[in-house]
Protein backbone atom coordinates (compact mmCIF):
# COMPACT_ATOMS: atom_id res chain seq x y z
CA UNK A 1 0.00 0.00 0.00
CA UNK A 2 1.10 3.39 -1.04
CA UNK A 3 0.06 7.29 0.78
CA UNK A 4 1.35 10.13 0.46
CA UNK A 5 1.28 13.46 2.74
CA UNK A 6 0.41 16.49 -0.05
CA UNK A 7 -2.67 18.29 -0.04
CA UNK A 8 -4.71 16.46 -3.20
CA UNK A 9 -7.64 14.80 -2.64
CA UNK A 10 -7.23 11.35 -1.57
CA UNK A 11 -8.54 8.38 -3.96
CA UNK A 12 -8.18 4.35 -2.57
CA UNK A 13 -8.32 1.61 -4.77
CA UNK A 14 -9.20 -1.19 -3.10
CA UNK A 15 -7.50 -3.74 -5.48
CA UNK A 16 -4.09 -3.77 -7.44
CA UNK A 17 -4.47 -2.24 -10.70
CA UNK A 18 -2.49 -1.69 -13.85
CA UNK A 19 0.84 0.51 -13.41
CA UNK A 20 -1.35 3.23 -16.36
CA UNK A 21 -3.99 3.47 -13.78
CA UNK A 22 -1.89 4.90 -11.38
CA UNK A 23 -0.35 7.32 -13.77
CA UNK A 24 -3.32 8.59 -14.87
CA UNK A 25 -4.50 9.62 -11.49
CA UNK A 26 -1.27 10.61 -10.07
CA UNK A 27 -1.18 14.25 -11.84
CA UNK A 28 -4.89 14.49 -9.68
CA UNK A 29 -4.77 13.00 -6.54
CA UNK A 30 -2.86 11.09 -3.98
CA UNK A 31 -3.23 7.41 -4.55
CA UNK A 32 -3.86 4.86 -1.61
CA UNK A 33 -3.95 1.35 -3.17
CA UNK A 34 -4.08 -1.98 -2.25
CA UNK A 35 -0.99 -3.82 -3.85
CA UNK A 36 -2.04 -7.22 -3.01
CA UNK A 37 -3.87 -9.46 -4.61
CA UNK A 38 -6.16 -9.80 -1.47
CA UNK A 39 -8.87 -7.84 -0.49
CA UNK A 40 -8.70 -5.49 2.71
CA UNK A 41 -11.41 -6.46 5.37
CA UNK A 42 -14.61 -4.26 5.65
CA UNK A 43 -13.04 -2.61 8.70
CA UNK A 44 -9.76 -1.98 6.69
CA UNK A 45 -11.39 -0.16 4.31
CA UNK A 46 -13.48 1.96 6.11
CA UNK A 47 -10.60 3.14 8.25
CA UNK A 48 -8.30 3.91 4.69
CA UNK A 49 -11.32 5.63 3.17
CA UNK A 50 -12.69 7.76 5.79
CA UNK A 51 -11.00 11.15 4.68
CA UNK A 52 -10.92 9.76 0.96
CA UNK A 53 -12.81 11.61 -1.90
CA UNK A 54 -12.86 9.02 -4.13
CA UNK A 55 -13.55 4.94 -3.94
CA UNK A 56 -12.42 2.59 -7.32
CA UNK A 57 -14.41 -0.58 -5.89
CA UNK A 58 -14.64 -4.17 -7.50
CA UNK A 59 -16.16 -7.34 -6.41
CA UNK A 60 -15.29 -8.01 -3.19
CA UNK A 61 -15.82 -4.92 -1.31
CA UNK A 62 -19.68 -3.91 -0.32
CA UNK A 63 -20.42 -0.23 -0.39
CA UNK A 64 -23.15 0.27 2.38
CA UNK A 65 -24.18 2.71 5.09
CA UNK A 66 -21.95 1.38 7.60
CA UNK A 67 -18.92 2.77 5.47
CA UNK A 68 -20.75 5.62 3.76
CA UNK A 69 -21.22 6.91 7.51
CA UNK A 70 -17.57 6.55 8.37
CA UNK A 71 -16.59 8.21 5.04
CA UNK A 72 -18.51 11.58 5.30
CA UNK A 73 -15.99 13.31 2.28
CA UNK A 74 -16.51 10.46 0.12
CA UNK A 75 -17.40 11.70 -3.12
CA UNK A 76 -17.11 8.80 -5.82
CA UNK A 77 -17.71 5.14 -5.31
CA UNK A 78 -16.48 4.15 -9.47
CA UNK A 79 -17.25 0.67 -9.67
CA UNK A 80 -14.88 -1.59 -11.89
CA UNK A 81 -17.30 -3.99 -12.47
CA UNK A 82 -20.84 -4.58 -14.14
CA UNK A 83 -23.10 -5.97 -11.51
CA UNK A 84 -23.17 -3.92 -8.76
CA UNK A 85 -25.05 -6.08 -6.12
CA UNK A 86 -22.85 -5.27 -3.36
CA UNK A 87 -23.15 -1.65 -3.46
CA UNK A 88 -26.27 0.03 -1.73
CA UNK A 89 -27.07 2.61 -4.72
CA UNK A 90 -29.97 4.34 -2.72
CA UNK A 91 -27.52 4.60 0.34
CA UNK A 92 -24.87 6.48 -1.93
CA UNK A 93 -27.20 8.58 -3.30
CA UNK A 94 -28.60 9.34 0.52
CA UNK A 95 -25.50 10.55 0.96
CA UNK A 96 -24.80 12.40 -1.74
CA UNK A 97 -22.19 10.43 -3.55
CA UNK A 98 -22.12 9.58 -6.92
CA UNK A 99 -22.14 5.74 -8.18
CA UNK A 100 -20.44 4.35 -11.33
CA UNK A 101 -20.28 1.19 -13.28
CA UNK A 102 -18.16 -0.11 -16.12
CA UNK A 103 -21.07 -1.34 -18.32
CA UNK A 104 -20.11 -2.76 -21.86
CA UNK A 105 -16.00 -3.55 -21.58
CA UNK A 106 -16.58 -6.80 -19.50
CA UNK A 107 -19.12 -7.93 -22.32
CA UNK A 108 -17.06 -9.49 -24.79
CA UNK A 109 -14.96 -11.70 -22.32
CA UNK A 110 -17.34 -12.79 -20.54
CA UNK A 111 -19.58 -14.03 -23.81
CA UNK A 112 -16.37 -15.49 -24.92
CA UNK A 113 -15.50 -17.47 -21.56
CA UNK A 114 -19.33 -18.59 -21.80
CA UNK A 115 -18.69 -19.92 -24.91
CA UNK A 116 -15.55 -22.18 -23.72
CA UNK A 117 -18.03 -23.16 -20.98
CA UNK A 118 -20.45 -24.28 -22.72
CA UNK A 119 -17.79 -26.07 -25.39
CA UNK A 120 -15.84 -27.60 -22.23
CA UNK A 121 -18.99 -29.40 -20.61
CA UNK A 122 -20.77 -30.49 -23.15
CA UNK A 123 -17.57 -31.82 -24.94
CA UNK A 124 -16.66 -33.75 -21.40
CA UNK A 125 -13.20 -31.63 -21.94
CA UNK A 126 -12.51 -31.79 -18.20
CA UNK A 127 -12.74 -35.78 -17.91
CA UNK A 128 -10.87 -36.08 -21.11
CA UNK A 129 -7.97 -34.29 -19.28
CA UNK A 130 -7.92 -36.58 -16.58
CA UNK A 131 -8.30 -39.26 -18.45
CA UNK A 132 -4.84 -38.65 -19.78
CA UNK A 133 -3.09 -36.76 -16.63
CA UNK A 134 -4.09 -39.92 -14.92
CA UNK A 135 -2.51 -42.56 -17.30
CA UNK A 136 -5.34 -43.98 -18.43
CA UNK A 137 -5.38 -43.17 -22.15
CA UNK A 138 -4.09 -45.90 -24.48
CA UNK A 139 -5.24 -44.24 -27.52
CA UNK A 140 -8.46 -43.84 -29.18
CA UNK A 141 -11.97 -45.60 -27.61
CA UNK A 142 -15.36 -45.13 -27.74
CA UNK A 143 -16.26 -43.23 -24.60
CA UNK A 144 -16.67 -39.85 -23.29
CA UNK A 145 -19.52 -38.93 -26.13
CA UNK A 146 -20.94 -35.80 -25.94
CA UNK A 147 -22.99 -33.06 -26.79
CA UNK A 148 -21.82 -30.37 -29.66
CA UNK A 149 -23.20 -26.92 -30.08
CA UNK A 150 -23.56 -27.95 -33.66
CA UNK A 151 -27.32 -29.17 -33.97
CA UNK A 152 -28.19 -28.00 -30.21
CA UNK A 153 -30.93 -25.66 -28.95
CA UNK A 154 -28.88 -23.40 -26.11
CA UNK A 155 -31.39 -21.47 -24.25
CA UNK A 156 -30.17 -17.90 -23.22
CA UNK A 157 -31.96 -16.70 -19.63
CA UNK A 158 -31.40 -12.64 -20.01
CA UNK A 159 -31.28 -11.02 -23.51
CA UNK A 160 -28.86 -8.09 -22.10
CA UNK A 161 -25.51 -6.99 -23.33
CA UNK A 162 -23.75 -9.72 -22.46
CA UNK A 163 -26.97 -12.21 -23.50
CA UNK A 164 -26.55 -10.80 -27.12
CA UNK A 165 -22.90 -11.47 -27.12
CA UNK A 166 -22.68 -14.90 -26.82
CA UNK A 167 -25.55 -15.33 -29.15
CA UNK A 168 -23.64 -12.95 -31.83
CA UNK A 169 -20.61 -15.61 -31.49
CA UNK A 170 -23.03 -18.66 -31.65
CA UNK A 171 -24.02 -17.56 -34.98
CA UNK A 172 -20.82 -19.08 -35.90
CA UNK A 173 -22.14 -22.72 -34.92
CA UNK A 174 -25.44 -24.47 -36.66
CA UNK A 175 -26.97 -24.22 -33.17
CA UNK A 176 -30.74 -22.67 -32.86
CA UNK A 177 -30.87 -20.17 -29.93
CA UNK A 178 -33.49 -19.24 -27.91
CA UNK A 179 -34.29 -16.83 -25.26
CA UNK A 180 -36.41 -15.44 -22.38
CA UNK A 181 -36.14 -12.29 -21.32
CA UNK A 182 -39.15 -9.32 -19.41
CA UNK A 183 -38.07 -6.85 -22.51
CA UNK A 184 -38.27 -8.65 -25.73
CA UNK A 185 -35.79 -7.31 -28.71
CA UNK A 186 -36.87 -5.35 -31.38
CA UNK A 187 -37.82 -7.95 -34.43
CA UNK A 188 -34.55 -6.57 -36.84
CA UNK A 189 -31.92 -7.26 -33.60
CA UNK A 190 -33.71 -11.11 -32.90
CA UNK A 191 -33.12 -12.07 -36.63
CA UNK A 192 -29.76 -10.85 -36.74
CA UNK A 193 -28.39 -12.52 -33.80
CA UNK A 194 -31.44 -15.57 -34.91
CA UNK A 195 -32.37 -15.54 -31.31
CA UNK A 196 -36.60 -16.32 -30.36
CA UNK A 197 -38.32 -15.01 -27.45
CA UNK A 198 -40.13 -17.74 -25.94
CA UNK A 199 -41.04 -18.81 -22.03
CA UNK A 200 -39.51 -19.29 -19.22
CA UNK A 201 -40.51 -22.37 -18.90
CA UNK A 202 -40.61 -23.64 -22.50
CA UNK A 203 -36.93 -22.47 -22.92
CA UNK A 204 -35.58 -25.08 -19.79
CA UNK A 205 -37.83 -27.75 -21.62
CA UNK A 206 -36.06 -26.96 -25.32
CA UNK A 207 -32.82 -26.59 -24.19
CA UNK A 208 -29.81 -28.93 -24.38
CA UNK A 209 -28.17 -26.06 -22.77
CA UNK A 210 -28.91 -23.16 -20.92
CA UNK A 211 -26.95 -20.39 -19.91
CA UNK A 212 -27.56 -17.80 -17.03
CA UNK A 213 -26.68 -14.07 -18.26
CA UNK A 214 -29.31 -11.61 -16.05
CA UNK A 215 -27.75 -9.50 -13.33
CA UNK A 216 -28.20 -10.50 -9.92
CA UNK A 217 -31.07 -8.43 -8.12
CA UNK A 218 -34.43 -9.20 -6.32
CA UNK A 219 -36.32 -11.12 -9.38
CA UNK A 220 -33.85 -13.15 -10.58
CA UNK A 221 -32.62 -14.23 -7.23
CA UNK A 222 -32.52 -18.18 -7.42
CA UNK A 223 -34.23 -17.77 -10.47
CA UNK A 224 -33.07 -21.29 -11.50
CA UNK A 225 -34.84 -23.34 -9.02
CA UNK A 226 -35.65 -27.15 -8.56
CA UNK A 227 -38.87 -26.20 -10.38
CA UNK A 228 -36.78 -24.92 -13.33
CA UNK A 229 -33.97 -27.71 -13.09
CA UNK A 230 -37.48 -30.33 -13.12
CA UNK A 231 -38.27 -28.90 -16.56
CA UNK A 232 -35.12 -28.94 -18.00
CA UNK A 233 -34.25 -32.13 -20.48
CA UNK A 234 -32.76 -34.95 -18.99
CA UNK A 235 -29.51 -34.75 -19.08
CA UNK A 236 -29.57 -30.54 -20.53
CA UNK A 237 -26.36 -28.79 -19.40
CA UNK A 238 -26.53 -25.38 -17.17
CA UNK A 239 -23.99 -22.59 -17.90
CA UNK A 240 -23.51 -20.07 -15.45
CA UNK A 241 -21.00 -16.68 -15.99
CA UNK A 242 -23.65 -14.04 -14.40
CA UNK A 243 -23.63 -14.44 -10.43
CA UNK A 244 -23.68 -17.55 -8.37
CA UNK A 245 -27.23 -16.73 -6.63
CA UNK A 246 -29.28 -16.44 -9.51
CA UNK A 247 -28.91 -20.74 -9.55
CA UNK A 248 -29.77 -22.64 -6.39
CA UNK A 249 -26.66 -24.32 -5.76
CA UNK A 250 -27.93 -27.04 -3.82
CA UNK A 251 -30.50 -27.58 -6.56
CA UNK A 252 -28.08 -28.15 -8.73
CA UNK A 253 -26.27 -30.84 -6.89
CA UNK A 254 -29.48 -32.79 -6.28
CA UNK A 255 -30.38 -32.66 -10.05
CA UNK A 256 -26.71 -33.81 -10.50
CA UNK A 257 -26.84 -36.29 -8.14
CA UNK A 258 -30.16 -37.59 -9.83
CA UNK A 259 -28.37 -37.74 -13.06
CA UNK A 260 -30.99 -35.33 -14.21
CA UNK A 261 -29.09 -32.73 -15.34
CA UNK A 262 -26.20 -33.48 -17.85
CA UNK A 263 -23.51 -30.88 -16.20
CA UNK A 264 -22.55 -27.65 -14.51
CA UNK A 265 -20.25 -25.10 -15.47
CA UNK A 266 -19.67 -22.30 -13.67
CA UNK A 267 -17.36 -18.94 -13.25
CA UNK A 268 -19.32 -17.49 -10.19
CA UNK A 269 -20.63 -18.99 -7.11
CA UNK A 270 -23.12 -17.95 -4.25
CA UNK A 271 -20.92 -17.85 -1.92
CA UNK A 272 -19.07 -14.46 -3.84
CA UNK A 273 -22.22 -12.48 -3.16
CA UNK A 274 -21.12 -10.48 -0.47
CA UNK A 275 -24.14 -8.73 -0.11
CA UNK A 276 -26.57 -11.46 0.82
CA UNK A 277 -26.71 -11.95 4.59
CA UNK A 278 -26.98 -15.88 3.92
CA UNK A 279 -24.56 -16.23 1.56
CA UNK A 280 -22.39 -19.53 1.72
CA UNK A 281 -18.87 -19.25 3.32
CA UNK A 282 -17.52 -21.56 0.62
CA UNK A 283 -18.27 -23.26 -2.92
CA UNK A 284 -20.78 -25.92 -2.29
CA UNK A 285 -19.01 -29.03 -1.13
CA UNK A 286 -21.51 -31.22 -3.17
CA UNK A 287 -21.01 -29.34 -6.00
CA UNK A 288 -16.98 -29.28 -5.84
CA UNK A 289 -17.52 -33.30 -5.27
CA UNK A 290 -19.22 -33.51 -8.45
CA UNK A 291 -16.26 -33.97 -10.24
CA UNK A 292 -17.61 -36.50 -13.47
CA UNK A 293 -20.11 -33.53 -14.68
CA UNK A 294 -19.19 -29.92 -13.37
CA UNK A 295 -16.75 -27.36 -14.78
CA UNK A 296 -15.47 -24.54 -12.74
CA UNK A 297 -13.08 -21.62 -13.38
CA UNK A 298 -12.78 -18.93 -10.49
CA UNK A 299 -14.54 -16.16 -11.62
CA UNK A 300 -12.33 -15.81 -14.81
CA UNK A 301 -15.32 -13.80 -16.65
CA UNK A 302 -13.43 -10.35 -17.27
CA UNK A 303 -10.08 -11.60 -16.61
CA UNK A 304 -7.92 -10.42 -19.74
CA UNK A 305 -4.93 -8.28 -18.69
CA UNK A 306 -6.36 -5.38 -21.08
CA UNK A 307 -9.69 -5.50 -20.34
CA UNK A 308 -8.65 -5.36 -16.46
CA UNK A 309 -6.44 -2.79 -17.27
CA UNK A 310 -9.41 -0.38 -19.44
CA UNK A 311 -12.12 -1.20 -16.72
CA UNK A 312 -10.03 0.61 -14.03
CA UNK A 313 -8.61 3.26 -16.06
CA UNK A 314 -12.83 3.86 -16.90
CA UNK A 315 -13.33 4.02 -13.14
CA UNK A 316 -10.52 6.30 -12.55
CA UNK A 317 -11.95 8.63 -15.59
CA UNK A 318 -15.13 8.79 -13.52
CA UNK A 319 -13.25 9.96 -10.39
CA UNK A 320 -10.99 12.49 -12.14
CA UNK A 321 -14.56 13.93 -13.49
CA UNK A 322 -15.73 14.45 -9.72
CA UNK A 323 -12.21 15.77 -9.01
CA UNK A 324 -13.06 18.04 -11.39
CA UNK A 325 -16.85 19.51 -10.59
CA UNK A 326 -18.27 17.65 -13.16
CA UNK A 327 -20.41 14.57 -13.45
CA UNK A 328 -19.00 11.24 -14.17
CA UNK A 329 -20.19 9.81 -17.48
CA UNK A 330 -21.25 6.57 -16.17
CA UNK A 331 -23.45 7.60 -13.15
CA UNK A 332 -26.21 5.15 -12.26
CA UNK A 333 -27.29 7.54 -9.69
CA UNK A 334 -28.32 11.66 -9.63
CA UNK A 335 -26.92 12.35 -5.80
CA UNK A 336 -27.86 16.12 -6.42
CA UNK A 337 -31.19 15.35 -5.86
CA UNK A 338 -30.70 14.18 -2.46
CA UNK A 339 -28.34 17.58 -1.87
CA UNK A 340 -25.14 16.67 -3.01
CA UNK A 341 -22.34 17.43 -5.44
Amino acid sequence: MSTSTDSRPAVVIAHWVHPEVLEFLAPHARVIVNDTREPWSPAELRALTRNADALIGFMTETVDETLLAACPRLKIVACALKGFDNYDVDACTRHGVWITIVGDLLTAPTAELTLGHLIALGRHMPAGDRLIREGRFNGWRPTLYGTGLDGSTVGLIGAGAVGKAVARRLTGFDARVVYWDRTALDPAQESALRMTRTALDELASRSDFVCVCVPLNETSYRLVDAGFLARMQPGAFLVNTARGSVVDEEAVADALESKRLGGYAADVFEMEDWALAKRPDAVNARLSAATDRTFFTPHLGSAVDRVRRDIALEAATDVVAVLRGRAPPNAINLPALAGGP
